[in-house]
């Protein structure tokens, strides 16, 4: 399909409706709701961080009502089980009492599944959303069953340092198509939050898309094209988070372990689309390339001992490195 300008207003005019309907909910946190929604039509998976009481979980129910999709929340925690995700077989009997087994789905079935609080549960339980979030089915006693469509995990996740919670497996971290990092609310937001939630001025949202708008969106996105020298640029910052790369710069070579895999590449080409868009622009730019690659590559930069020691971030070093490449371009 071709990409024109009516496809590309259509598109920013209803992101800009969820936004103003989230709004109601939401309290500041705008870059926050836009990563979001940049996600989603990307189709990705979203890992949100921050300490509890940020309002994730409900930036995350918001956006299921708002969009019109199907919702369900799966609370982490320790004891919880695989089979309480994805779903299992019971036993049932037909109108001859002969028993059969029939599949019961779990919560994953949804359009939006809202993983809380998702370090809290042990890694044997993450991992049982694998295959759901990468190639959208669920396995069951050697039956694969088909996801609902758009399918997204949206989960949260408390700081890594915080008693209780396990590390997520680098495979899983992996198929998270951003890592966002909640902030904390400034004094006129805080202000705003309380009058919000402790009086009744709480503001019904309604739904301003459904699940065939949002496919029909996502693919119009894909359309917008990427200029060959834009994508390099974007393919020698993934390059340039590998230590034994050409492309490291010092700062990588010094304190990173491991780098991006190619599902970084994936997410900043993918994103970058979206977010041309909604600046109202019909191709990507090197901008959009720079906007994306922090939540993009964040969570895929895996540091060594001497950066912890020092007290450096992921985002510290994708800074240099973006300023590195930029300079080589």
């Amino acid at each position: 399909m071709d990409i024109n300008e009516k496809d590309i207003l259509q598109v920013s005019e209803t992101v800009r409706k969820i936004e103003s309907e989230t709004a109601k909910q939401m309290v500041g946190q705008k870059e926050l709701i836009r990563q979001v929604i940049i996600c989603i039509l990307a189709g990705g998976n979203v890992l949100l961080e921050g300490v509890p009481g940020l309002g994730k979980t409900r930036l995350v129910n918001t956006l299921g009502g708002v969009m019109g999709l199907g919702f369900s929340r799966i609370q982490f925690t320790p004891d919880l089980m695989p089979a309480d995700v994805v779903g299992t077989n019971i036993i049932t009997r037909d109108k001859t009492e002969s028993g059969m087994f029939s599949f019961q789905p779990g919560p994953v079935f949804s359009n939006i599944v809202l993983a809380d609080e998702i370090n809290r549960a042990t890694p044997k339980t993450q991992s049982a959303l694998l295959q759901a979030m990468q190639e959208k089915t669920v396995t069951v006693a050697n039956t694969t069953y088909q996801l609902p469509q758009p399918f997204f995990v949206l989960a949260t996740q408390n700081p890594i340092e915080m008693e209780g919670t396990y590390p997520l497996p680098e495979a899983q971290l992996d198929r998270f198509l951003f890592k966002l990092e909640v902030p904390f609310p400034t004094l006129e937001e805080l202000n705003e939050i309380v009058n919000m939630t402790t009086g009744n001025r709480q503001q019904e949202i309604k739904a301003v898309t459904n699940s065939e708008e949002l496919l029909k969106i996502m693919e119009t996105v894909r359309e917008i094209p990427v200029a060959e020298p834009v994508q390099k640029f974007a393919l020698k910052l993934v390059l340039a988070t590998h230590p034994e790369s050409e492309y490291a710069p010092a700062i990588t070579k010094k304190y990173v372990r491991f780098g991006a895999s190619p599902r970084g590449a994936q997410a900043i080409i993918t994103t970058a689309r979206i977010r041309a868009v909604l600046e109202g622009r019909y191709n990507a730019a090197f901008e959009d390339i720079e906007y994306v690659a922090y939540p993009a590559l964040r969570h895929r930069l895996f540091l060594n001992f001497e950066a912890s020691t020092e007290g450096l971030t992921a985002d510290a070093i994708i800074s240099e490195i973006l300023k590195e490449v930029e300079n080589s371009k």
